[in-house]
């Protein structure tokens, strides 16, 4: 149902508000640059900061910039299961293409509460939805076993973005549920999870190199092995730039120094340690992305 290339989307701020214009002119760059897929409001849209209200605003003009030229994959999730519900709900009503969801963070809860959140998320709502496994950010794994029974009872449950560094546990998840479309949450692993039956993924580099992205995806699925992992060494060293820091501070800032956005932040998210901006910006031009 879903393969390619997405690009887990920053949220541009201008004097401590969304900047809608500026947000319509990335989905430009990207949709240009043969990204298959919008995912705005996720861990590198700074979700977690994001009032209700902004949350619904930028999943809603993020629908309409994009006007169904590519996919949209609003993250709606919640450690919160009725906030879910409800903005799974609306990423529904605007015209989403599925909703990604996050597992609960923070209140960590066992498998059978996980189970019972999607479930409910399902059960109210009739929109795609892809489970969002990353330990790093919620403290608990949707296990092998959980996922399986979600997918057997949760037919709207399609795919997953796997974000636990773990190919043995993805690989896993492709057996026990064949049909699940498989995205890497992890660009440094984009490859490697394309090679165990993975249909892409959810990147963070794609925001500042959507068309590398988008050709190692492609050079693979095509069968251009050598070409895919050429570009994947290639981009190796610029990944490894956008984790200097928490994501999205790296990445947002690395599209300041491009002038594509500001490097605005909300609390907790903080500017970068000017030692590891020149990391960043050292990367930035080894790249080429930037003149030495």
């Amino acid at each position: 149902m879903f393969e390619g290339s997405y690009v887990a989307l920053v949220t541009p701020f201008k004097n401590g508000a969304v900047d809608f214009d500026k947000l319509k002119e990335i989905i430009e760059f990207q949709i240009e640059n043969g990204t298959a897929g919008i995912v705005p409001c996720g861990t590198t849209g700074e979700s977690a900061t994001l009032s209700m209200e902004e949350h619904e605003a930028v999943i809603e003009a993020t629908v309409k910039a994009v006007n169904k030229r590519v996919k949209v994959m609003a993250g709606t999730g919640a450690n919160c299961t009725d906030e879910a519900i409800e903005l799974t709900k609306f990423a529904q009503k605007v015209g989403c293409d599925a909703a990604l969801l996050v597992s609960p963070y923070y209140n960590k809860p066992t498998q059978k509460g996980l189970f019972l959140h999607y479930k409910a998320i399902a059960e109210s709502t009739d929109i795609p939805l892809v489970l969002y496994n990353i330990i790093g950010r919620t403290a608990v794994n949707i296990e092998v076993e959980t996922t399986k029974k979600i997918v057997k009872q949760c037919k709207t449950v399609v795919g997953v973005k796997e974000a636990s560094g773990s190919l043995e546990q993805m690989a896993l998840t492709k057996l026990a549920c064949p049909n699940i479309d498989l995205f890497s949450g992890d660009d440094a692993l984009t490859l490697p999870v394309l090679s165990i039956g993975g249909v892409g993924v959810i990147s963070v580099v794609a925001n500042i190199v959507p068309k590398a992205v988008y050709e190692l995806v492609k050079h693979f699925r095509e069968g251009r092995f050598a070409q895919a992992k050429e570009l994947h060494y290639k981009l190796l060293p610029l990944i490894k730039a956008m984790f200097i820091e928490t994501n999205p501070i790296p990445v947002k800032t690395a599209m300041a120094m491009l002038g594509m956005c500001s490097d605005e932040f909300r609390l907790p998210m903080c500017s970068m340690e000017d030692a590891n901006k020149a990391k960043l910006e050292v990367a930035l031009k080894n790249y080429g992305l930037l003149k030495k």
